[in-house]
């Protein structure tokens, strides 16, 4: 079974930094894709940020220079940093990965439980 297991939530102070944890059960190398999605209240949830296995990052316009995602391969374990932290970032933030089981079939999605983040004063 894999999964996903996030860390580094809690109560942050505008202008301040974080870096969010990911930890796999399996070797990152697996994912096609990995990535983090965000759900503030009463809002859908949201792609932030995602990574290829090649490396290529992406991120969503709102949060581009603010938002840095990357991988430790040997950690099996994806982070996102994130600097000057808004109010508005407050959300529950989940990890994502995309696994091919079957060459040239859909991916199989797998989502970790999730880590709060609050950025208030």
């Amino acid at each position: 079974q894999v999964q996903l297991v996030e860390s580094g939530g809690g109560l942050v102070q505008p202008g301040g930094s974080l870096r969010l944890s990911c930890a796999a059960s399996e070797s990152i190398f697996r994912f096609y894709t990995m990535g983090w999605y965000r759900q503030a209240p009463e809002k859908q949830r949201e792609l932030v940020a995602g990574i290829t296995g090649f490396g290529v990052a992406d991120y969503a316009d709102s949060v581009k220079g603010r938002f840095k995602i990357f991988t430790d391969n040997v950690k099996n374990t994806t982070y996102l940093q994130i600097s000057s932290l808004r109010p508005e970032y407050t959300a529950v933030y989940y990890c994502h990965g995309q696994i091919i089981v079957v060459p040239g079939t859909s991916p199989r999605d797998y989502w970790g439980q999730g880590t709060q983040v609050t950025v208030a004063s």
